[in-house]
């Protein structure tokens, strides 16, 4: 007996005669029998039967920016047919980042009046980057050159990057009032770079998974980039270079080390390393260049020798380091009010962009008020409840249209790789 009607793109196969099942044994019992024979479980045999209740293949909650595709709940739980739960952990850890990253951007006005601002500043730029960066790597460590995964990389990646890229430059025509200001996909604006780097690091995911020493090897380009002045500023490849050790880190941590930093022993350690770095950024501040926390120039470029490139790279990569693992060792690990944000918080990151540079542009700093240490204080709350709101599911569902877009008509139809997503 053969398949009579095959699907599109398969063979012809004979299909195996029906087994003769013991008297009293079920049909059931004989499939679980004959998967037990082949070596899988009961369990792999009921979670590829069906997809679980209320999870689509394609809905944008699972497949956009907000909800990377790699952090898409599991198909099917063993011997059930519910969906895997969220880590909470990394939902809260992005959700608290977005928030350091717009606190960031609020203070990086204040620098000048306020020492306290500017150490602030440069400690919340010295590990939110990295922090985001890593637990992009993290969560891009199946990534390979699949059908679908190149979709979700053009949708909810590179088609932001493009759409938000045009509204940026339009809306810095008009509120900066510069009309000739140009439309270029070549020079990232603002917050687009992380955009184009994720993109090309995603695109990289599987050389690294097969060289032996990557982390080294991604260390040894960032610290050839930081001296290299000639790379110039398309796509911002010396932030795609520089940041790269940290995507690479990412793909190589495991989850046991994530465990490992959130033990009481590391929070309490936390505490006076914090302490220390907290004194070490008040003395810094008035005396260190913070565009070295941007990781956009070359050392030329920054006005030293060529050699504090390398040195620089490799001092500021520890440093990142350590203070991940502290916000990392305090990042709660239940599920709170602000859990579900974390998966918006590519909303929050990108729209938030529009008020900070409107701030600018608009002069809302002139004001006096704003650099007292109660304005200050009130500025800081002001940026944090605004991301938050940027992150919540009503903002995601207005913008989805830029974010998440489906683009089915876009790509070819895969019935193999719809059969899979199917399963």
């Amino acid at each position: 007996m053969t398949n009579e009607i095959p699907a599109h793109g398969e063979r012809q196969v004979p299909l195996p005669a029906p087994r003769q099942l013991p008297s009293g044994a079920s049909p059931a019992s004989g499939a679980t029998a004959g998967a037990e024979e082949a070596g899988v479980s009961t369990a792999t045999l009921s979670s590829a039967a069906a997809p679980p209740a209320g999870v689509s293949p394609q809905t944008p909650a699972e497949d956009g920016p907000g909800r990377r595709p790699e952090e898409r709940p599991e198909r099917a739980a063993a011997g059930g047919g519910k969906p895997k739960a969220r880590d909470a952990f990394f939902d809260n850890a992005k959700y608290l980042a977005i928030v350091l990253v717009a606190m960031g951007h609020a203070w990086e006005p204040l620098r000048d009046g306020s020492r306290a601002a500017a150490a602030l500043y440069i400690i919340v730029y010295a590990f939110h980057m990295p922090a985001f960066i890593i637990i992009s790597g993290y969560f891009s460590r199946s990534f390979d050159m699949r059908k679908d995964r190149l979709q979700r990389l053009i949708t909810g990646v590179a088609v932001p990057y493009v759409l938000f890229e045009v509204a940026y430059t339009f809306f810095k025509r008009w509120a900066d009032d510069d009309p000739d200001y140009p439309i270029s996909l070549l020079s990232p604006w603002y917050l687009t770079w992380f955009l184009i780097a994720l993109f090309v690091w995603r695109l990289t995911t599987p050389l690294w998974k097969i060289v032996r020493w990557p982390l080294p090897l991604a260390l040894t380009i960032a610290i050839l980039a930081s001296f290299s002045p000639e790379i110039g500023d398309d796509l911002n490849l010396q932030r795609v270079l520089q940041f790269l050790p940290f995507f690479v880190l990412g793909l190589t941590v495991r989850p046991e080390h994530f465990a490992l930093v959130r033990r009481r022993s590391m929070r309490i350690a936390a505490l006076p390393v914090a302490a220390a770095a907290l004194v070490f950024a008040y003395w810094a501040a008035p005396r260190m260049n913070a565009a070295w926390f941007y990781h956009r120039d070359s050392a030329q470029e920054l006005g030293v020798p060529w050699w504090c490139g390398p040195v620089m790279t490799l001092a500021m990569f520890g440093c990142s380091l350590v203070l991940v693992a502290c916000f990392f060792a305090w990042v709660p690990g239940r599920k709170l009010w602000f859990t579900a944000l974390g998966a918006g918080t590519l909303y929050g990151y990108l729209l938030h962009g529009f008020l900070a540079k409107g701030s600018r542009f608009w002069g809302w700093y002139d004001h006096h008020w704003i650099h007292t240490p109660w304005g200050q204080v009130l500025i800081t709350l002001i940026a944090g409840t605004i991301v938050t709101l940027l992150c919540t599911p009503p903002v995601q569902r207005i913008f989805r249209f830029a974010m998440e877009p489906k683009m089915t008509w876009a790509f070819k139809p895969d019935p193999v790789g719809g059969a899979r997503e199917r399963r």
